[in-house]
């Protein structure tokens, strides 16, 4: 009898991970790599007052969040670089999939961690939460050797 265990879903940073993100000391820009899965319809469940009358789908929840958020973003010093379709790995398990592949650049990490921290901005966190399913964020930042570079 093989016993199936449930996939962890990963939605917020845990404490562990955003101490280890300040501890990287990253100097410059940073950009966040989100990978996203979205639920079939919408979970409002933990934020009522966020709810449409009738139901939506994940992806509909999600662009309630990017409309959002955009003001707070560009007021922080953020932008948005990349939103793109996802779909099955080409490299990695068959079975995953991934919906939408965003990426946001802001000026520092602390930027970005002050509109993390924006009240404003959580005020509209729900639509995210109800949207997503499973998430992946990388901060990234650029490479800046002569390695890389061809001569």
């Amino acid at each position: 009898m093989t016993i199936s265990f449930p996939h962890p879903r990963y939605l917020e940073p845990t404490q562990e991970s955003g101490r280890a993100f300040v501890m990287r000391g990253i100097q410059g820009s940073v950009i966040m790599l989100n990978l996203l899965r979205f639920r079939e319809t919408a979970d409002y469940s933990a934020n009522p007052e966020l709810a449409p009358k009738t139901p939506i789908s994940g992806a509909e929840a999600f662009d309630c969040y990017i409309r959002h958020t955009l003001p707070f973003l560009h007021e922080s010093g953020g932008e948005l670089l990349f939103l793109g379709a996802g779909g099955l790995l080409l490299v990695g398990p068959e079975h995953e999939r991934w919906d939408l592949i965003m990426m946001i650049r802001q000026s520092s990490a602390q930027s970005f961690l002050a509109f993390a921290d924006n009240k404003d901005y959580l005020a509209g966190m729900g639509h995210r939460t109800a949207a997503i399913e499973d998430s992946r964020i990388l901060p990234i930042t650029q490479v800046g050797g002569a390695q890389f570079h061809k001569e």
